[in-house]
């Protein structure tokens, strides 16, 4: 039951980078729906949101993957 470091580390990474985009793009979801009005901002931040969830589910799952062969 021991995890590759190496490759936890680079998955972890690309997690937090994708958060990180994903809530910038959420954010800017927000500005435009409530400061200008565009309703399909709306649909751009749960894009975003989804994303971002999914990023983090990916990393969780491939943490569980990798224990399986112990």
């Amino acid at each position: 039951m021991s995890l590759d470091l190496a490759a936890t580390k680079r998955r972890s990474a690309i997690m937090m980078g994708l958060c990180v985009i994903a809530g910038l793009a959420s954010l800017a979801g927000l500005v435009g729906y409530f400061k200008f009005h565009q309703s399909w901002a709306l649909g751009g931040f749960v894009a975003a949101l989804l994303v971002g969830f999914g990023a983090q589910i990916w990393f969780i799952a491939s943490l569980r993957r990798s224990n399986k062969g112990a």
